[in-house]
């Protein structure tokens, strides 16, 4: 099938199967014409690439991961799974720091917060409505 007709079967953009290519996550054959063609199989290639973008992974973590998908063995599906772990390890760490960000966030409104009240209570005071 040719680029279109993937996109079309799997609702991903042209653009985006380009960049699994140069990402070297999907391959197709070119013709004469340099048009790309793909076999079927793409399309389950495609919707696995996607399940692994939506987890978080970047494209060099997910061709770290291929070796399991295509040439499952022990020892490469012990390797995804240590490197599956890695990444959410770094998620986890990444969460705590957003965590730790909005709470300061957080603190910068509540001192926003208390000096805008001042700021009302000085004014109505001024205006003789307290």
């Amino acid at each position: 099938m040719r680029i279109g007709e993937l996109a079309t079967r799997t609702g991903v953009s042209i653009r985006s199967l380009r960049y699994y290519e140069e990402q070297e996550l999907l391959s197709s054959v070119r013709s004469a014409s340099g048009q790309r063609h793909y076999p079927d199989s793409a399309v389950d290639r495609v919707g696995f690439l996607q399940r692994m973008f939506t987890a978080g992974l970047s494209s060099r973590t997910i061709v770290e991961l291929l070796p399991c998908v295509d040439a499952p063995s022990t020892d490469t599906s012990d390797a995804a799974l240590e490197r599956m772990l890695q990444e959410r390890d770094r998620l986890s760490a990444h969460i705590t720091d957003l965590i730790h960000t909005r709470d300061a966030l957080d603190q910068l409104i509540a001192t926003n917060r208390a000096h805008r009240d001042s700021l009302h209570t000085v004014a109505a005071s001024a205006a003789g409505c307290v």
